[in-house]
């Protein structure tokens, strides 16, 4: 799917927006990009002028809300298909997304891609055949391509997510000259489609994916076998588990984690907020 390349509206960009023009300004000057970069607005009385486009001032905007042009109007990035899945905004500039409103990624203490890179260097990925099995807006493959991986295979399952990639100007572009031709996409369920990836054939791996209570299948025995038999002997895998709290939902998932994949083939140890494995 080709990337979005219009403006990128927030409620705080477009009230800056609108306080500029009140003021008489004939330009303005800020990101569209969700801080992605900076550039100059013409301001007009009924329009404003970007990247040699006219585009008219949006109504009232809802915070936490972000919205593209659609081609008529200022729409927000959320769709429903049995779920709402939607774009947030953060302080940070690279946003993150909510299915139901359940946040998908940490932007408390750090940006997500801050957050990605961190885990990502776990796996020293410079160099390496990259697996990584649920791709969400990216930013594990974005830091990959950042650190020299030789190559990166993300799946994605939710094709709602992958049209929010679109969107996000954070989210790494398989087609683009930056991504180097490094970078696959593949829409699949990656369950089923780890049988067809070829024994010992990837040399590091990161596996972030939905709680347990939405895919436990992912958490499997069966899928970590699958894991351990894709990844050569000696390659790193970084496992997102979350700190789920133990007293409310009574279980230890990431050292029920670390368990399930010493038994796989595995040495495993607690990292960040998951778990840190090396193929024995």
């Amino acid at each position: 799917m080709p990337h979005y390349s219009g403006p990128l509206l927030t409620l705080p960009a477009a009230e800056a927006l609108r306080a500029a023009r009140e003021t008489g300004a004939p330009a303005w000057s800020g990101s569209l990009d969700l801080g992605r970069s900076n550039g100059e607005v013409r301001l007009q009385a009924d329009a404003w002028r970007w990247r040699e486009r006219e585009y008219p001032y949006p109504p009232a905007l809802k915070d936490r809300t972000i919205y593209y042009w659609d081609g008529e109007d200022f729409a927000p990035v959320s769709r429903f298909s049995g779920s709402l899945i939607k774009l947030v905004p953060t302080e940070w500039g690279p946003p993150t997304f909510e299915i139901d409103g359940i946040k998908m990624l940490p932007t408390m203490k750090a940006s997500p891609l801050e957050d990605a890179r961190a885990k990502v260097a776990l796996i020293e990925p410079r160099g390496k055949r990259v697996l990584d099995t649920c791709g969400g807006l990216g930013y594990f493959a974005a830091c990959c391509l950042e650190a020299g991986a030789a190559g990166i295979h993300s799946f994605e399952k939710n094709e709602d997510v992958l049209w929010l990639r679109t969107l996000n100007p954070w989210s790494p572009d398989p087609d683009a000259d930056a991504s180097g031709g490094r970078l696959r996409l593949t829409h699949a369920d990656v369950s089923q489609a780890i049988a067809q990836i070829a024994d010992a054939s990837v040399d590091a791996l990161l596996h972030d994916p939905p709680r347990f209570g939405i895919a436990g299948e992912l958490y499997s025995q069966a899928f970590y076998d699958q894991l351990a038999r894709v990844l050569h002997r000696g390659g790193r895998m970084f496992h997102y588990t979350g700190s789920p709290n133990k007293l409310t939902s009574g279980r230890d998932v990431p050292r029920e984690v670390a368990k399930r994949l010493e038994k796989a083939g595995f040495k495993a140890q607690l990292a960040l907020d998951g778990v840190l494995a090396i193929r024995r």
